[in-house]
């Protein structure tokens, strides 16, 4: 893709408002990892799927690729640094969150709904994979979301509420 085209794909797509997710597993060595997503999408309802995409260059990115499970947590409206703090790079984002470790998974506390996952598949997609996973457990505490618009966070509008 040319350098204009890729500029046009990057401002269409920020233009698209999405939700916010926090993807999250361990290591081999039972380290809790986790990374900031909004590639994030429902797939089937039987068997229950979902998908996400990682990028080949994320440093965790073999650990997602390799793992059988990760959690997907929904972030409620009011975790936009938390967002941002699983976004940014060399800190130590458990350090900075609350969390507990459920069934091996590290679950981050106070967010919109969690769904373990078992990895179903991988599927290689340019500059990024796409994992499908199937949804064995679901958890939610019906706040309202955290959704992402060019660049800015937010929860949803309360004219969408009023109509």
């Amino acid at each position: 893709m040319n350098n204009k085209n890729t500029e046009l794909f990057k401002e269409v797509m920020g233009n698209y408002p999405t939700g916010v997710t926090v993807v999250t597993t361990v290591t081999s060595e039972g380290t809790p990892i986790g990374l900031t997503v909004n590639s994030f999408a429902s797939v089937s309802i039987d068997p229950l799927l979902i998908l996400w995409s990682i990028d080949k260059r994320v440093s965790t990115y073999e650990e997602f690729t390799k793992t059988n499970k990760f959690a997907v947590h929904v972030l409620a409206s009011d975790q936009g640094d938390l967002c941002s703090l699983f976004a940014s790079k060399g800190t130590d984002r458990f350090a900075n969150c609350e969390w507990r470790l459920k069934e091996g998974l590290p679950i981050l506390a106070d967010v919109a709904g969690v769904l373990h996952c078992h990895t179903y598949k991988t599927i290689d997609a340019g500059d990024h994979t796409i994992l499908i996973g199937e949804v064995v457990e679901i958890e939610s505490d019906k706040k309202e979301p955290l959704l992402y618009h060019k660049r800015k966070f937010g929860g949803i509008p309360a004219e969408f509420y009023n109509k």
